[in-house]
């Protein structure tokens, strides 16, 4: 990465940091000078916590029980059973439908400069390993390039071994959004999987996929798996967090609201759906947006965390960097542009309104509020003294309720997911999980900063990744479903 970007991005960090951090400590010194009571700023954040804290039990205690598509099992007794029965959670009546799986296509778009290392990889992995649904499969590669490459002849060669797979390259594209819109007007599947180039699906994802979309869902989202997750703490601490994603946070919405996410990648959709909704290139996050507008046409969106693909983590800290703040810049686009059309919707439902609500601005404003307990923690320190409020029931049930929220999901993530890495993983992401958040709040606040000022400037992350060991091989394999 350039120095001279990254001194941009410091200064940016800096400027923000001073402004919601340095200057708001001043101001809560000069208050306590005066004699002025900070207990209603400290009421406010704990209060940020306390709720933020009791959503994560609440979507933790869902995500223990399994919606999966399968075959339905024998009818089971017992109290947990009937308390899954009490909340709406049929395990025994599963969608299942009677049709064999359809014509299905796979629409994968590549950056090929950034990705000419992989895509064979990917390629001959859905080609080889995927199920071929029996009405068929056919894969498209959606790709942009500013300049010929040599893998491109590699591409066409593999055509004539696999008729299947058809190459599109799509001129004047500059986003993955374009990619994806030129590839969909060539589809025939009644499926369509949208996935990035480095992601290498399960066999069995159409025909998982198509038990929802076979029963009145319109879109399908699986659960993302870290595959390179052996190569550093960073990759461990990012295959944790997707874990806590893929397998607690996104399944709970289902549970919750019967709607859910579209991530971007390892989505099964109907394809008359995704050719009305399409994905615009202008937006930050094309994935949400296109997931606000499916919601908002009245379609459903369920999350289904059996049906798995593998995925690189970035590798260093530049990379992770841009792709959290793109991320973050493109919440709050979206969440500016769709909230009030989310109230005024009538294909919400109160409670969906409500939790979209919830997903969108407060998850915007909680990096900056959560921020605040810095200075109120620093003014204190600078004016030496402690203040009645510090023995206040309220403050202390907040700080409970949050660090147990976080031993809670950790113990239910090691549940859903000690099969597919080393206890240890668990143990140090727990660890480390108060620097990591503090490191992405600090990466949300600069999107903020950047979504604010306008600039718009996609960085790409790099999809290099060296070759693994025999035993970081046998690390990465699998696709358990647990």
């Amino acid at each position: 990465m350039p120095v001279k970007k990254w001194l941009v991005e410091l200064s940016k960090l800096v400027f923000t940091h001073v402004v919601l951090i340095g200057v708001p400590t001043l101001v809560y010194y000069c208050l306590r000078l005066g004699g002025w009571d900070l207990f209603p700023i400290r009421l406010v954040i704990a209060t940020f916590f306390l709720v933020s804290s009791g959503m994560i039990i609440l979507e933790t205690t869902c995500a223990l029980f399994r919606r999966r598509a399968q075959t339905p099992p024998q009818p089971e007794h017992g109290i947990a059973v009937q308390l899954k029965r009490r909340l709406g959670i049929r395990d025994c009546a599963l969608p299942w439908p009677s049709a064999p799986v359809p014509r299905s296509s796979f629409l994968i778009a590549a950056y090929l400069p950034n990705e000419q290392e992989i895509i064979l990889e990917t390629l001959l992995h859905i080609l080889e390993k995927v199920q071929r649904p029996p009405g068929g499969l056919e894969v498209i590669l959606a790709y942009n390039t500013p300049h010929d490459l040599p893998i491109e002849e590699e591409l066409k060669l593999l055509t004539y071994t696999y008729p299947e797979l058809r190459l599109l390259r799509v001129e004047g594209s500059h986003s993955k959004a374009e990619n994806l819109n030129a590839g969909m007007d060539l589809v025939t599947g009644e499926i369509v999987g949208i996935l990035d180039a480095d992601h290498q699906p399960a066999p069995d994802c159409f025909a998982r996929a198509w038990r929802w979309l076979g029963s009145g869902y319109d879109v399908v989202q699986g659960r993302n798996v870290i595959r390179n997750h052996y190569l550093n703490f960073l990759t461990q601490n990012i295959a944790i967090e997707f874990e806590a994603l893929y397998g607690i946070s996104h399944p709970a919405k289902s549970f919750l609201t019967d709607s859910c996410i579209f991530g971007g990648s390892n989505g099964y959709w109907r394809t008359g759906v995704l050719q009305r909704i399409r994905f615009d290139p202008r937006r930050m996050t094309e994935d949400i947006d296109a997931t606000l507008r499916t919601l908002l046409n009245g379609y459903r969106i369920l999350h289904d965390r059996s049906i798995i693909t593998t995925e690189l983590a970035p590798v260093d800290l530049g990379s992770f960097w841009f792709q959290r703040k793109r991320w973050s810049h493109g919440w709050i686009e979206v969440s500016f542009k769709y909230q009030r059309r989310v109230w005024r919707s009538r294909h919400l439902t109160p409670w969906q309104k409500l939790y979209w609500t919830y997903l969108l601005y407060y998850s915007d404003l909680y990096s900056l509020v959560a921020l605040q307990i810095l200075p109120v923690f620093l003014s204190l320190c600078l004016y030496q003294g402690f203040s009645s409020e510090a023995n206040n029931a309220y403050l202390w049930i907040s700080t409970l309720v949050t660090i147990f929220s976080g031993i809670y999901q950790t113990l239910a993530t090691i549940k859903i997911a000690y099969l597919r890495y080393p206890l240890h993983y668990f143990f140090s992401s727990a660890l480390a999980i108060f620097g990591y958040t503090i490191f992405k709040n600090s990466i949300a606040i600069v999107g903020f900063y950047d979504y604010l000022h306008g600039h718009n400037t996609w960085v790409i992350t790099s999809r290099s990744q060296p070759r693994p060991t025999r035993s970081q091989t046998a690390l990465a394999a699998g696709y358990r479903t647990n």
